[in-house]
């Protein structure tokens, strides 16, 4: 069964040393992303580990997420199913096994960045991330700018708040006691660039004419935890 982490404990574990101070935070919970034909395995497993299902939620949502609790330890796990989709919808399922521990930084970076207004865990963990990888065409310890371009080229919608909130997150950088701020920037400005610069369909265009008169992103339903 594929199951890889997702969320701030993933960006942990990428980290090739340390988090600085200005990036560490608690975690509450874990997030996982499986493939769909996972879903029947990924709650026996949890089952075993001593999580309980949360009927009534995997019972309506199963199909693209669902939510495990250890009571006794006080313990969330939520598994994503196929795709990340919460303002946005991110694509997983054909990319999961990129990387043995995590969904691609990538899709890490997506997930981050997809909410419609970022609280300080998405701007620590999106700054931590960029400011331990680079920006690249490939996958690996190489954050893939050209899966990102791309996702964002296919929807308007995503490359609104992408864009819109890796510039949130510059700003913020002045706030946070950044060890190499330089090079952050150089790698937001890499990573921007790349974005604008990856071609855009026609279908693109156009409801970019459209622009902020019609929302562009989903009000996902309100669940404990998160990524």
């Amino acid at each position: 069964m594929p199951l890889r982490l997702l969320g701030g404990v993933a960006i942990k574990l990428r980290a090739r040393r340390e988090l600085p101070p200005a990036f560490r935070r608690s975690y509450a919970d874990l997030d996982f992303a499986t493939k769909k034909k996972g879903v029947g395995k990924a709650i026996d497993l949890f089952r075993a580990e001593g999580y309980a299902a949360q009927t009534a939620f995997n019972a309506l949502h199963g199909g693209e997420r669902l939510l495990f609790f250890d009571d006794e330890n006080g313990r969330q796990v939520d598994v994503f199913v196929g795709a990340f989709s919460m303002c946005h919808k991110i694509p997983l399922d054909a990319r999961i096994e990129v990387d043995p521990t995590s969904i691609p930084l990538a899709e890490l970076l997506l997930t981050k960045l997809q909410v419609i207004e970022l609280n300080e865990k998405d701007i620590r963990d999106t700054l931590a991330l960029l400011h331990d990888h680079s920006i690249g065409e490939t996958d690996g310890e190489t954050l893939n700018g050209a899966r990102v371009a791309d996702l964002c080229a296919s929807d308007w919608g995503l490359w609104r708040t992408i864009t819109q909130n890796l510039r949130v997150c510059r700003e913020c950088a002045y706030s946070y006691d950044v060890p190499n701020r330089p090079q952050l920037d150089e790698r937001l400005d890499a990573l921007l660039e790349r974005i604008e610069r990856e071609p855009k369909p026609r279908s693109w265009r156009l409801r970019a004419k459209i622009g902020d008169r019609k929302r562009w992103y989903e009000l996902p339903e309100e669940v404990a935890g998160g990524p």
